[in-house]
């Protein structure tokens, strides 16, 4: 038997993508359903102050990151559907549970976010994205973008500090 043909290695090594989809899609869920929330909710200018700085305002991004890039939509939808494609591709080998994760959330919110682009404009690819979770002191937000910091972070933990496995010699 070679070492590609032992079934402990090749499951390692080819992972199934089913559980990192379902969880993209339950992010994608998350975000869409609190934007059709906000959109509702506060349509006329509302704004829900709950704790501290912390409120639900209405906004709109026609950007990316801290309203950078106006203008640029379709390009940055573009971008981010390659990136996710990659980030998919990338699953299928990754067996670090934080990176799996990781790029599970980054893949959930970047697809909530080009949703936006796509459903919520004129015409293809020009939609803005909704924004309402407002801290008052660091820009407008929403679950897609807390995806994204958040599988982020970890990705860069889980590069900076990766799981060391046992080696057990064969025999």
């Amino acid at each position: 038997m070679t070492v590609t043909d032992d079934p402990a290695i090749v499951a390692r090594v080819r992972q199934p993508l089913t559980g990192a989809m379902i969880g993209a899609a339950m992010v994608v869920l998350a975000d869409q359903s609190t934007k059709w929330w906000a959109l509702n909710a506060l349509d006329d200018g509302r704004t829900i102050d709950l704790v501290w700085t912390l409120r639900f305002a209405l906004a709109f991004n026609e950007g990316m990151a801290f309203s950078r890039g106006t203008g640029l939509g379709r390009v940055i939808a573009l971008v981010a559907l390659v990136v996710v494609g990659a980030l998919i591709r990338s699953l299928r080998t990754a067996t670090d549970m934080r990176a799996r994760v990781a790029t599970t959330l980054i893949i959930g919110g970047a697809l909530g976010n080009v949703i936006d682009r796509v459903f919520r404009g004129s015409s293809w690819l020009d939609g803005a994205v909704v924004d309402f979770i407002d801290l008052q002191w660091w820009p407008v937000f929403n679950i897609a973008d807390m995806g994204i910091v958040c599988g982020a972070i970890l990705l860069a933990l889980s590069v900076i500090s990766p799981v060391r496995t046992v080696e057990y010699p064969r025999a």
